[in-house]
């Protein structure tokens, strides 16, 4: 459960961060979005680079961590 926790912050704070929380397409297509996005966090090996880079970016970010699974995902979601 800790790791799933803190995935969950981790992705959370990634869309915060990125300006896409907000951003977010509503509707089942997105929802299966999430879910797999979800599991590429949860799967993700660059946890530390993930949060080293959130720190630095505490003031937020025009695009997510390019090494981020999701980056593709989140950063379209920026182009809507």
């Amino acid at each position: 459960m800790d790791r799933l926790n803190e995935r969950a912050d981790l992705m959370g704070r990634m869309l915060e961060t990125i300006g896409a929380m907000k951003k977010i397409p509503a509707g089942p297509p997105s929802e299966i979005a999430i879910r797999s996005a979800a599991f590429r966090c949860i799967n993700c090996s660059e946890t530390e680079k993930c949060k080293n880079w959130l720190d630095k970016h505490a003031d937020g970010a025009d695009k997510a961590l390019s090494e981020c699974p999701n980056a593709q995902l989140f950063n379209s979601w920026l182009d809507d």
